[in-house]
């Protein structure tokens, strides 16, 4: 074993994105080398090009053998597993202890004992640690336990974590469909099939213990964080310390967290979960999980401390014992944290992908930080996880960083890529999350409401649409040298109309523009009355004055498709030229019969043929992405009149997988897509 820092040396970063770069930082602070790995899809990435070293990894960020290999001929003596990708694999950790590697982590029974939820469950509760009723596999009847422990219930992946898999059951009919579902993503995800029922707790609060632990036998935590703002099961917005919680109640979830980590001899930095009745308050809650790795969250803890929690996991893989004693834990002010995620919340927060085009992000500064693996150029693809950064915000109270956190996605603009962030704003100006009464189902009540105030329904404003036809207008007028080459509709008398059919959700809308933007123009959106109008244009910034009110918008372009970004929000406005098929944000439940891919993925199980009679709702297939299943169904009672889908084939959001017919129907599918405008 390594003894200190500087037995370590050099530290093998198996992770990508925000979260290697995140550790890369430390390891620079601390005077530390730092290699990164790469799958192919990342040799440009950022964590390749702010490590010290780099290597590819051939199978990518999986493959156990392949990154041993790495850390072995890079010549680091530690390896720091991030979250996700092997951060709990037991085989992992395992392995890098056979090769004399130091695992930044807890070791292999802690990470054993714990990635087992039912085992887990089994161990924690032996050391007095209260527990959620339910039964589980192999010992439990799925069917059996459920009907014992009363719908509603709730299926979980066993050896799972992150909501994957995590299904809520109402009736005993739909049991059978979600253990199937479950049992799928569960194999897919972690390599083990084996499910646990639990009784399902409507409305609850998801408060989690952060511990700390070292080989001297010293175990800490560091106070809570409420983790109750949730989609899909997952986590968006994170906060340090709960406004839920008060100190008696921190005492004693701390004390059974230190008691579920001593239980199972931990060592490191880990994150003991509890649901908490949001009725009950002052309920100690219930265990549901450990994960034993680092939390996406962690920053809010660190910065309601003061502690630097990657420095303190390698200093207790050094052997190093705990610089601090529990009474020597602080809590300072308020954190909190958002996760910007490549996804569409008007999709049911469906990933998306693209090329991003544009970029800004508030700089790190005094009370607020980003952690991120963006850059121009990036490719967001199917193949991760959708986060593509966290925006964290500190203030002396939680108005103050609630205020703080606003400001700083105001200021942050991701172009080419459809995010989260404008749904952020608008979830973080709830009236119910400003008071600081949450629950994991308030996002699920309030989705129409929160979808519109983040304009992610509905036709984009009309100064917006009018900016994008302007933009158009003035970028191909740009720099022509030939006056009769300028599409300033010149005639003799007077300029005419250019007409710019835009489409982005909803159906096209034809935008009118006279004359030339940079010099002075007209602009009319549908029916409405002309505006006057000027576009000058800073960097990649356009601004766009309307009667004498001056906007200035991130700007990009990608072919006929126009990004437009201002305030967090960010809009993609597409040209409809004639014969296009039109807007196609009903991906998968489109009128006409063509049902099209919700998201870039691969399709995983086609359950029907061509000829099959399907009634509206009727499953159709599924499409995995990101270990994330969705199900595609009938838009409409018909015949399969084609299917282009195929079980393991990769797809692009919106590309038709099969066309539903009317029994009498006449049409060739091909009339079907070409709509036109």
């Amino acid at each position: 074993m390594v003894s200190g820092l500087s037995g370590i040396g050099t530290v093998l970063v198996a992770n990508r994105g925000e979260i290697a770069l995140r550790v890369i930082r430390t390891l620079r602070r601390l005077g530390l080398r730092s290699v990164a790995v790469h799958s192919d899809a990342d040799a440009g990435a950022r964590h390749v090009r702010e490590a010290d070293a780099a290597v590819r990894l051939a199978s990518g960020y999986l493959d156990i053998e392949g990154v041993v290999a790495a850390a072995k001929a890079s010549g680091a003596r530690a390896v720091h597993p991030g979250y996700g990708f092997l951060a709990e694999n037991t085989a992992f950790a395992r392995r890098c202890a056979e090769e004399g590697l130091v695992f930044v982590g807890p070791p292999p029974p802690a990470i054993e004992a714990m990635g087992d939820k039912i085992r887990a469950k089994a161990t924690v509760a032996a050391a007095g640690v209260p527990v959620v009723p339910g039964g589980a596999e192999p010992g439990d009847d799925l069917a059996e336990a459920a009907a014992r422990i009363g719908f509603p219930v709730l299926i979980k992946p066993s050896a799972g974590g992150g909501g994957k898999g995590m299904l809520v059951v109402r009736s005993a009919g739909e049991l059978a469909e979600a253990v199937a579902s479950a049992r799928r993503t569960a194999a897919a995800a972690f390599g083990d099939a084996t499910l646990l029922v639990e009784r399902y707790v409507s409305d609850p609060r998801h408060i989690e213990i952060q511990v700390l632990a070292d080989t001297h036998g010293n175990v800490i935590h560091l106070g809570e964080r409420e983790c109750s703002l949730q989609r899909r099961h997952q986590k968006i917005v994170e906060e340090a310390p709960s406004p839920l919680i008060d100190e008696e109640t921190r005492r004693r979830m701390g004390a059974a967290a230190v008691s579920a980590a001593r239980s199972v001899g931990y060592v490191g930095a880990g994150t003991v979960e509890f649901i908490v009745p949001g009725d009950q308050p002052g309920h100690p809650g219930y265990f549901i999980e450990m994960n034993t790795r680092l939390q996406v969250e962690h920053p809010v803890t660190e910065m309601v401390t003061g502690l630097d929690l990657v420095e303190l996991q390698l200093r207790v893989a050094a052997g190093e014992p705990l610089p601090l004693a529990q009474q020597d834990v602080r809590m300072r002010g308020h954190a909190v944290e958002a996760r910007v995620y490549a996804e569409d919340p008007a999709r049911d927060f469906l990933p998306t992908g693209g090329r991003v085009l544009a970029l800004a992000e508030p700089e790190d500064a005094a009370g607020v930080r980003v952690d991120s693996g963006l850059f121009p150029g990036a490719v967001v693809g199917s193949d991760y996880d959708p986060m593509l950064a966290k925006v964290i915000a500190w203030g002396s109270d939680r108005a103050a960083a609630l205020r703080g956190l606003d400001t700083a996605l105001r200021r942050t603009t991701v172009l080419g890529v459809t995010t989260n962030i404008a749904f952020l704003r608008a979830l973080l100006a709830d009236a119910d999350v400003a008071a600081g009464r949450l629950g994991t189902g308030l996002i699920d009540q309030r989705l129409d409401a929160l979808l519109a105030a983040a304009h992610a329904t509905g036709a984009p404003p009309d100064e917006v649409l009018a900016a994008a036809a302007l933009v158009l207008h003035d970028e191909l007028s740009g720099g022509d040298d030939d006056p009769w080459d300028v599409p300033d509709g010149w005639r003799i008398g007077e300029p005419a109309w250019t007409t710019w059919p835009l489409a982005a959700r909803g159906e096209p809308v034809a935008v009118r523009v006279r004359g030339l933007p940079a010099r002075g123009a007209e602009v009319a959106v549908g029916d409405g009355p002309p505006s006057e109008a000027r576009v000058a244009r800073e960097g990649g910034d356009a601004l766009v004055t309307l009667d004498g009110v001056t906007t200035r918008y991130a700007c990009a372009r990608d072919g006929h498709t126009v990004w437009l970004g201002r305030d967090g929000r960010a809009w993609a406005l597409t040209r409809h030229l004639p014969g296009d098929p039109g807007d196609r944000a009903g991906a998968g439940l489109a009128g006409d019969g063509v049902v099209r891919s919700p998201m870039p993925g691969t399709v995983l199980l086609v359950k029907v043929v061509p000829g099959e009679a399907v009634t509206e709702g009727q499953p159709l297939l599924i499409v995995e992405a990101m270990k994330m299943e969705h199900t595609v169904t009938a838009p409409a009672d018909g015949v399969v009149a084609e299917l282009t889908a195929r079980a393991g084939r990769p797809v692009d959001m919106d590309e038709v997988l099969a066309v539903i017919r009317a029994p009498d129907a006449g049409a060739s599918p091909e009339a079907t897509e070409t709509g036109g405008s």
